[in-house]
């Protein structure tokens, strides 16, 4: 497989961060603070009533089919083109991501591509580099990748970015009706709730585990790989930029974590390559493989991997930490 590396260029001026307007700055404020007081309402129901098996199965269920759909989907399939599915394949998964309410398909897509294209220097919308060498500027730089970029405005430009996505008649309608699966993410398993408990509080409660509280945990693992996987881990295949692989977000990330050996080798399926990486996406991605519904896979190639191990690797792959 080809190394792919960050070219080094000036980063064009559409990638340059600029003031967000009070709008964006309100909806980036409720989009982190709301989940997270979900949490804290759930945490204290959970402490004093328990959680109820429908309502724990609905936010398993919902994490499992939203998650798959941003790891599978938005970053293996659609940023990075590292197979090619079968039409209602494409479909589903574009529509499984957009539930997991990070933004539109092409929106998300635009970011991440311009995150592969100017990794942690200038045009990069969520890097950690900090701004000193201080412990103030280095959380700085963690919260900025983590959520503090949400609150600056990063010109999306879907035409440079993700035209692609936008010539594709499928993909362009789930962009464009992103509204109606946010909705339908919180509305779906409150709707459930509701037809099997019976009650009010029962839909109440489902949309609370199976809603708000899944999306919260999905956030945080998202921006995570942002933040965490830029900043604490190791890098076996160099440090050409901050990118590492952090293991105890292996598993909630569905293998995105292993973000050393995504940034070296892109476009591949599988970022856990080595003996215990689990990489659950690189599973499912397989399992579609074998029923037909997905071919031309770029698996990783050991030779490849190896050649470029060599070049960086001593006895031990290099640690990052503050």
């Amino acid at each position: 497989m080809t190394v792919v590396a960050s070219p080094q260029v000036t980063p064009p001026a559409d990638t340059v961060p600029h003031e967000a307007s009070k709008a964006q700055l309100v909806s980036a404020s409720l989009l982190v603070a709301l989940p997270l007081i979900a949490v804290v309402v759930a945490i204290v129901i959970f402490w004093s009533h328990g959680i109820g098996w429908l309502d724990l199965g609905l936010g398993v269920g919902m994490y499992l089919v939203t998650g798959i759909g941003l790891s599978v989907g938005f970053h293996r399939l659609f940023t990075h083109r590292s197979f090619v599915p079968a039409r209602w394949l494409k479909v589903t998964l574009a529509i499984a991501g957009t539930m997991g309410v990070e933004g539109s398909l092409t929106s998300w897509v635009s970011q991440h591509r311009r995150h592969h294209a100017f990794t942690d220097r200038p045009g990069d919308p969520h890097s950690p580099a900090p701004a000193g060498p201080g412990l103030a500027d280095q959380l700085g730089g963690l919260w900025h990748a983590h959520a503090g970029w949400l609150f600056v405005h990063n010109e999306v430009n879907a035409e440079r970015w993700s035209s692609d996505l936008q010539a594709d008649p499928d993909l362009a309608f789930v962009s464009r009706t992103v509204v109606l699966w946010a909705v339908l993410s919180f509305l779906l398993p409150t709707l459930i709730g509701w037809v099997v408990i019976g009650t009010i509080w029962g839909a109440l409660l489902a949309g609370l585990w199976g809603g708000v509280v899944r999306v919260a945990l999905l956030h945080h693992v998202t921006w995570s790989t942002n933040s965490l996987c830029h900043t604490f881990g190791k890098q076996p295949f160099g440090d050409k930029d901050r990118s590492t692989n952090f293991a105890p977000l292996a598993l909630l990330s569905f293998g995105d974590a292993w973000h050393n050996t995504h940034h070296a080798f892109p476009r591949s399926a599988r970022h856990g390559v080595d003996p215990g990486q689990v990489d659950i996406a690189a599973d499912m991605i397989r399992v579609f493989e074998r029923l037909g519904w997905a071919t031309d896979v770029h698996w990783p190639r050991p030779a490849a991997m190896n050649r470029r191990r060599a070049r960086f690797a001593s006895d031990q792959p290099r640690t990052k930490g503050l």
